[in-house]
């Protein structure tokens, strides 16, 4: 068994981390603001980077003008990418538009109203699952869609819904059989953010720095023909999608944590006290071999999971798996880092801080450790009967 990258994954990630390097770590303070978006100069410079690298749309198909990189290869992305505070959490602003694989699916006559337009950077997408009563329990959805002739009718809200505002459409989960719940009752429709009753009703401004919306539906009327796939798949489409995101997120912990470790080490090395620097101190030793040993294993169980991914194998425990110790692991060891680096973490004069706050929010976003665990746990049960 290999545990290495293939070395064209070794070559991507060693160009990419001289770039991140050279261009985003130095500028970190100047470009940075904890806003969601980036600044318009910085997003014009770092995607003509991401372009002379070969980055520019590398999670799109190849036959809809992407470079089809697989699962594996965009964990190195997301792991080099979050070495910086100089992009937001989702940097889909430097690599190209931001396409989740539900509008891959769609028949060509919506490709053409919803996935081109994206592709081109004429239209933005939101996604929306999570309600004010339904978080990490959907099959507890009250946003009902009924059938009228050729139309649903969608009532209901949607609550932390990133990038709302900003999005001509959303792709909306609704249950069209709440007795079925997530078990074939939940479906997805497409609706345009402009259709009569679509209204954002709040905007929330988290500890992130991004803001995220609460959308109210009101006797909105969508035609049938923007139902993707059939009635009650829309949770399957769903997690198809959070299977991918959720190995990302573990990516991007990994990126956290190695920064954070590679900080506290230096730091370390170079802070004295009382006479001694504090890395010849056994409590500072400690606190940086379990960072190194945790995102070790973090690293292993991520690019596990990735690997079977690309291979087409069941992946989703793998994912949870991932997704759930990666998190954890990063918010220890960038605690950690900010625990030895002492009063000068707390400012903003260095990415602690900022990094600290993200990475607690991690720990809930898009599957809350807790309910990673409770999933987990239904395979360990049938695991060891």
């Amino acid at each position: 068994m290999d545990f290495t990258l293939p070395e064209e994954l070794k070559m991507l990630q060693s160009n990419l981390r001289r770039y991140v390097d050279k261009e985003m770590i130095p500028v970190e303070r100047e470009s940075t603001t904890d806003e969601e978006d980036l600044k318009p100069e910085w997003q014009k410079k770092f995607q003509q980077g991401m372009r002379d690298l070969g980055l520019w749309m590398y999670d799109i198909p190849e036959e809809y003008g992407g470079q089809g990189l697989g699962i594996l290869a965009r964990c190195v992305i997301w792991e080099e990418l979050a070495l910086t505070i100089a992009l937001p959490a989702r940097h889909s602003e430097i690599t190209g538009p931001s396409v989740r694989a539900i509008l891959f699916e769609l028949p060509e006559d919506l490709k053409k109203k919803y996935l081109y337009p994206v592709l081109e950077g004429k239209k933005h997408a939101c996604f929306g699952q999570t309600e004010p009563e339904a978080g990490s329990d959907p099959g507890s959805m009250r946003t009902i869609a009924a059938r009228d002739g050729d139309q649903y009718v969608v009532n209901g809200t949607k609550r932390f819904i990133t990038g709302a505002d900003k999005a001509d459409f959303i792709q909306l989960m609704a249950a069209t059989d709440r007795a079925k719940g997530s078990r074939g009752g939940i479906s997805c429709f497409l609706v345009d953010m402009d259709t009569p009753g679509v209204k954002i009703t709040a905007r929330f401004k988290t500890m992130m720095g991004d803001r995220p919306c609460e959308i109210h539906f009101d006797n909105v009327r969508v035609p049938a023909s923007h139902r993707v796939g059939e009635e009650g798949e829309g949770f399957k489409f769903g997690q198809k999608w959070l299977g991918v995101g959720r190995v990302h997120h573990g990516a991007r912990a990994l990126g956290v944590a190695e920064r954070c470790l590679e900080m506290a080490s230096s730091y370390a090395k170079q802070r004295v006290t009382f006479g001694q620097p504090l890395s010849q101190r056994q409590s500072i030793q400690w606190m940086l071999v379990d960072s190194f040993v945790e995102l070790k294993a973090a690293r292993l169980m991520v690019w596990e999971a990735a690997c079977k991914m690309d291979k087409g194998e069941d992946a989703r425990n793998d994912c949870y798996v991932a997704k759930m110790y990666a998190d954890e692991m990063a918010f220890k060891v960038v605690d950690r880092c900010m625990q030895i680096h002492g009063g000068i973490a707390l400012t903003t004069d260095l990415p602690i801080e900022r990094m600290w706050r993200q990475q607690r929010s991690y720990r809930i976003t898009e599957g809350a450790t807790e309910v990673m665990k409770m999933v987990i746990a239904r395979h360990v049960l049938k695991a060891y009967p």
